[in-house]
């Protein structure tokens, strides 16, 4: 395996080269991308660069089902977190990505990020393998909704929580602690059901009718192309051992150890926007913001 150098500051040559020539001696890549590419929008990751929790693991599905103590503390940090989650811009990550699929080399985007921000950047052959936190689903009834519907609901059930201050963290969510016992969580309005964020949570199993897509897709791409991700969850770093079995070549941009290691061609080891810069003609661009 091929490993780049971590960034030292000094632009180098011979990094854009190796992965400028991997991506043009496929012409039907299969991109996979994580938390790394959105960092630099604003939204933190989880793990660290040896690949282990840097901070506590989000919510686990069966506690959320079961438990209105979590779904309360759940709602309630996400009330505080969404309007920055909500409001993050595509960064140079996202529009090199994009600009890739522009010029007819995407097979597929497979992104295990739940923010839709590939798709704002202009991407479109997409699958959001966790879903989208930006729609709301009911347990009941499976009636969706829009997350910006429900966050004026949790506004006006809960008055007063929305001028609470915590730090971001990932996936919508704030580091939020108190009493939450008198937060009001909304029902489903056509059914009264539970109320869910449209996305995998962890212990929870991706639709199969997904994971199928993504097979196919797998089927007709040349080789795989990892973007901002550990591939510790093995929802996604599965389709990244199909293809090393089925004899495609892998390559990973990602600060640190990943699963994949023992199977990638090339490895990058420097910040996502500055190794795709190339694919934006140049170096990379701060990331917009509001």
């Amino acid at each position: 395996m091929a490993v780049l150098p971590q960034d030292t500051g000094i632009p180098s040559a011979a990094t854009d080269t190796r992965l400028a020539e991997f991506v043009a001696s496929h012409r039907r890549l299969l991109l996979l991308t994580g938390a790394g590419c959105s960092t630099d929008s604003g939204i933190p990751d989880y793990r660290d660069a040896d690949g282990q929790w840097k901070r506590t693991p989000p919510v686990d599905y069966r506690a959320f089902m079961a438990d209105a103590a979590v779904r309360r503390r759940y709602w309630a940090r996400s009330l505080v977190g969404w309007p920055r989650f909500g409001q993050a811009w595509p960064n140079a990550t996202h529009h090199a990505l994009a600009a890739l699929e522009a010029a007819g080399r995407v097979e597929l985007l497979l992104t295990q990020n739940v923010d839709g921000l590939h798709q704002r950047a202009g991407s479109r052959r997409v699958i959001d393998l966790h879903g989208r936190l930006d729609e709301v689903r009911c347990m009941g009834c499976g009636a969706r909704s829009r997350r910006e519907t429900l966050q004026q609901r949790l506004l006006d059930a809960n008055p007063g929580w929305a001028a609470l201050q915590a730090a971001q963290a990932p996936d919508g969510d704030a580091d939020l602690e108190g009493d939450f016992g008198g937060f009001v969580v909304p029902d489903c309005m056509a059914c009264g059901g539970l109320l869910k964020p449209d996305v995998v949570f962890f212990g929870e199993s991706v639709p199969r009718e997904r994971v199928a897509a993504v097979h196919a897709h797998l089927q007709c791409a040349d080789a795989v192309l990892v973007v901002g991700s550990s591939l510790m969850v093995y929802s996604g770093f599965r389709f990244v051992d199909a293809a090393a079995k089925a004899g495609l070549p892998v390559a990973a941009v990602n600060l640190g150890r990943t699963r994949a290691d023992a199977v990638l061609s090339l490895k990058v080891e420097q910040p996502c926007a500055q190794a795709l810069a190339f694919l934006l003609g140049g170096a990379p661009a701060a990331a917009k913001t509001q």
